[in-house]
């Protein structure tokens, strides 16, 4: 499988991540071991959860999904063929990004996840209240001290990520190597518009996050009806149910006919043929949905199947 260099870091990374978020959640121990044994067999390296996963399910407290990967890493002797990437400044024990927080923060990380490096860490959203230079700076720390080997952001608009990378680059600290936002062919315009320039402009890798659209993208709700096909995903997956979401989801059938493959497959190809993009995140609770995102990574899609996706999912 062909890897992608993330940024200008010295990691490289399969064009689909997985998305632990589901790990002590809909996935269970034994069968995140299950999860993380098939996607490494594939030849897929990047693991990506967060200290807060999985803080909102009922008797969790959060470090629940590093835990399970900590736990899967000791029993399977896979960490050289992995590349864990986590988070910090959303889990309400560690809030923000203050260089206190981020210190205590990895160390707890570090623990459940049982290594002794993390191979990504990143600000998980955007901390306005504390000075870019001071949160770059406790990142840098944790790099010069081994902790951590490349640093990215999730879920910063685009001026505070530009401001960020001058900062790193004028003070000589670590940079952000990699942005993880939402993206996918209905979630378009918040990326295209002001951070996918910026990320090509100044090589950030890019790792999406929803890349199915909380799995409408799968095609399988296609009515109010199919909304009880999950209620954890209902809310949102009834914003797609429009005119525009049935567009796409035809698109989808029909490039996915003409490769014998799938709406979710289709999807994420599309995805990872974007500029900027690195990887794709999305999560699955079985083997078998597995099986299925991973021939997204071999599916190539004509710059004609492209194109006909995008169109179809403009907005109206």
């Amino acid at each position: 499988m062909q890897l992608r260099p993330l940024g200008r870091s010295p990691l490289k990374v399969a064009p689909l991540a997985f998305g632990g978020n589901v790990f002590g959640w809909s996935a269970d121990e034994a069968r995140s071991f299950e999860l993380l044994d098939a996607f490494v067999d594939h030849g897929f390296n990047l693991v990506d959860t967060a200290d807060a996963y999985s803080a909102w399910v009922e008797g969790n407290e959060g470090g629940e999904s590093e835990a399970i990967i900590g736990r899967w890493l000791k029993q399977s002797g896979k960490r050289d063929r992995v590349l864990i990437a986590t988070k910090v400044a959303k889990w309400k024990r560690y809030p923000g990004l203050s260089p206190t927080n981020i210190r205590e923060a990895v160390e707890d990380s570090l623990r459940r996840l049982q290594t002794d490096t993390i191979d990504l860490y990143q600000a998980h959203e955007d901390d306005p209240k504390v000075p870019l230079e001071e949160t770059l700076r406790a990142f840098d720390d944790l790099v010069t001290a081994g902790k951590v080997r490349v640093i990215g952001a999730s879920n910063y608009e685009a001026p505070r990520l530009a401001d960020a990378l001058a900062t790193s680059k004028a003070k000589g600290l670590a940079r952000y190597e990699s942005l993880q936002p939402e993206y996918n062919l209905m979630d378009r315009k918040g990326f295209e518009d002001t951070l996918q320039p910026l990320c090509v402009q100044e090589d950030v890798g890019v790792i999406s996050y929803y890349s199915l659209a909380s799995g409408f993208l799968s095609g399988k709700y296609r009515s109010d009806a199919d909304l009880s096909k999950s209620t954890a995903r209902a809310a949102k997956v009834k914003n797609y149910l429009n005119d525009r979401g049935m567009r796409v989801l035809a698109a989808l059938d029909q490039v996915a006919e003409a490769h014998g493959s799938t709406p979710a497959q289709v999807s994420l190809a599309w995805v990872m043929a974007q500029p900027s993009i690195t990887a794709a995140i999305a999560s699955a609770t079985t083997v078998e949905q597995l099986e299925d995102l991973a021939r997204s990574a071999s599916l190539e899609l004509t710059r004609e199947e492209l194109q006909k996706l995008t169109v179809a999912s403009e907005s109206n």
